[in-house]
């Protein structure tokens, strides 16, 4: 099983900062968001993974590589828990560009190379999850039961007329069809699909087959997405999905990193004091 972190885009809701500093750096007091999506992808075996960044991110790189400078210092001064915090995952991680900000359907197909004929768990890092069991685990337990791609959902979350919104099959677990952001009232189910997934290497053939139909259409300058290849599978009952257990954090927005680093450091007691001094003040 490997894994795969899409984080190509250009986090325009998080502008001016994100013109120089990559979304997926944006910290949770000290640890930026892509972190969190390695810890998880580690706890679930995953020891490969592969980040489809852009040309203004070689900061990510840079994160997962050694500071020669600062372990130098840091051994000099036995400061063996700082040396820790700075050192890179025990993993196998690669870097490749997408070339154009052309959507995620063209963004996974820069994948194809490295996954080959494994399955692979996609990660966007806007959705960081908290709980017992990590969410990548929690697919892989699936995959190895079903065989099958797989679709992380929430139930009926708040707001849910601006998810997709999953249909099922009688059995409950299969699905046939994801609505975009359907009207209040007019949802096929309360299972909203959220930013992680585990494809079988199947996707690709639809992935290209889709893509060849884009760039004959009428806007082949448009952004490409998988939604195309994911119903394809879901047309042959290849596709289930997971309600997830655990807390999931939206970061994908200004308000929803907020409310995410507030829950983040209400983890920490003397965080927590400052939190709720700094609410208290503002009363």
């Amino acid at each position: 099983m490997k894994g795969v972190i899409v984080a190509a885009g250009y986090g325009t809701r998080f502008l001016p900062v994100t013109k120089t500093v990559p979304k997926e750096m944006l910290p949770l007091i000290d640890r930026p968001a892509i972190d969190f999506i390695m810890d998880e992808f580690a706890a679930a075996g995953i020891n490969e993974v592969l980040v489809i960044s852009s040309r203004r991110k070689k900061a990510l790189e840079d994160y997962f590589d050694r500071e020669v400078e600062l372990e130098s210092v840091f051994q000099k001064e036995g400061a063996k828990a700082k040396l820790a915090r700075i050192r890179p995952p025990e993993m196998k991680i690669f870097f490749t560009r997408q070339q154009e900000m052309r959507g995620t359907g063209d963004a996974l197909l820069c994948a194809r190379p490295f996954c080959g004929s494994e399955p692979f768990v996609v990660a966007y890092p806007d959705d960081l999850h908290f709980g017992e069991v990590p969410l990548a685990r929690q697919l892989v337990s699936l995959y190895e039961k079903t065989g099958c791609s797989i679709m992380s959902a929430l139930h009926d979350p708040p707001n849910l007329e601006r998810y997709g919104v999953l249909a099922l099959a009688d059995d409950r677990l299969h699905v046939t069809d994801i609505v975009e952001k359907p009207a209040p009232g007019t949802e096929p189910s309360k299972e909203a699909s959220i930013g992680r997934y585990l494809f079988t290497p199947e996707i690709f053939k639809h992935l290209e087959a889709g893509w060849k139909q884009h760039l004959a259409g009428p806007n082949p300058e448009s952004e490409y997405f998988h939604i195309y290849a994911l119903k394809q599978l879901m047309t042959g009952g290849k596709v289930v999905y997971h309600p997830i257990e655990g807390e999931r954090l939206d970061t994908g927005a200004p308000a929803g990193y907020l409310r995410a680093l507030l829950r983040y450091a209400s983890k920490d007691p003397e965080l927590a004091a400052e939190i709720k001094a700094a609410a208290a003040r503002l009363k």
